[in-house]
């Protein structure tokens, strides 16, 4: 059985530890990716502080990419060394939701018990569905999406989760139309994407929201046409001003609770509010029910940006290379696996954009 080093979590806000595990060989269905690049996202580092909970001990990162290097009975359409993007979006292809066009809610369990134990045989959870702060991971065939053999591996990374969830957000949740107005509150790696998304879709406005002037300067190089300060009195003005008349979309793309307290107040009536960022467990936001009804207006849950990874990580593969969407200028800093307390410090500074660990 390959053994290999992750970072495991023992306890919830503990640093996490660089260890050697086991990880069996790929089933029917499965297939091993040799990684060279995990990016840090803010949803690793909730769990991993106990946000929502979850089994430990656990490895957790799921915005991957690298080399197949091993494949299970079953699998089509792969061969060894290829490379991969490796998400954590696990879909049985046949339930309701997957038929339905919703990969991304898929509720069919795992059809085998996780790769990963510890070198005496305790299990240890391969955490949503990855576990992809190690050198090596085994997942199912449906989180994988091959890639050109030219793709820079550690850009690649980022379309496992930050960009399709935040391009996603815009063009599949929200439906974006050519000319419709935008705010985006967070300019994180998430909210750049979406400011992305709503370039690529032909917003007329894209309205960044975000609490410093440096993330408001670095959302304009990714297509914002405004920014707008979260600490001013009632930004929303601000930025209702920018744009004439209030937005048609709303991407709230940070979990904090007075972003979606007072996103509403963005909306033009008959807007949409799109519900990205994750508060933790038992936050609660509330709203004027009589003013969302009477405005004609919605609040839209999304969750990965609604992708089918199949149809749209090639897409903006495509748009990659056309110099469309911004995947370098996403990386703030790389890092080894053993720096990676340190990259989560960084990370949950604020200052950067995307920290990814390099695997040689």
């Amino acid at each position: 059985m390959p053994q290999i080093k992750a970072a495991v979590s023992h306890a919830h806000g503990d640093p996490l530890q660089i260890e050697t595990l086991n990880l069996r060989a790929p089933l029917m269905g499965e297939v091993e990716v040799t990684l060279k690049a995990c990016a840090i996202c803010h949803s690793d580092i909730h769990f991993a502080e106990g946000a929502w909970g979850g089994k430990l001990p656990a490895v957790y990162g799921h915005e991957a990419a690298g080399h197949v290097t091993a494949i299970g009975e079953g699998t089509r359409g792969l061969a060894i060394g290829d490379p991969v993007v490796v998400t954590l979006i696990r879909a049985c292809g046949t339930c309701a939701t997957c038929g339905g066009g919703m990969p991304v809610l898929c509720s069919a369990p795992a059809a085998h018990d996780g790769p990963l134990t510890t070198l005496d045989g305790a299990p240890v959870e391969q955490a949503m569905n990855s576990g992809a702060f190690a050198e090596k991971v085994v997942v199912d065939q449906s989180q994988i999406v091959k890639l050109p053999a030219d793709m820079d591996l550690v850009a690649a990374s980022l379309l496992a989760c930050g960009v399709i969830t935040g391009v996603g957000a815009v063009v599949n949740a929200a439906g974006l139309r050519a000319g419709q107005d935008v705010v985006v509150i967070g300019a994180g790696g998430v909210g750049l994407n979406a400011i992305q998304g709503a370039r690529i879709a032909g917003a007329r406005r894209i309205i960044a929201v975000d609490m410093t002037d440096d993330k408001l300067a670095i959302a304009r190089d990714f297509g914002a046409t405004d920014g707008v300060l979260a600490t001013d009195t009632k930004p929303w003005r601000t930025a209702k001003k920018a744009m004439g008349k209030g937005a048609d979309v709303v991407v709230v793309t940070v979990g904090a609770i007075p972003a979606y307290d007072t996103a509403a107040q963005y909306l033009a009536p008959g807007g949409k509010i799109i519900m990205v960022g994750m508060p933790h467990s038992g936050a609660t936001s509330s709203y004027q029910p009589v003013m969302i009804a009477a405005s004609g207006q919605a609040m839209i849950g999304s969750k990965m940006g609604d992708v089918v990874i199949a149809r749209d990580i090639p897409w903006l593969v495509d748009l990659y290379q056309q110099d469309r969407l911004k995947l370098d200028e996403l990386v703030s800093r790389t890092w080894t696996l053993d720096q990676i307390n340190d990259a989560i410090a960084d990370t949950k500074s604020g200052a950067a954009k995307r920290n990814v660990i390099v695997f040689d």
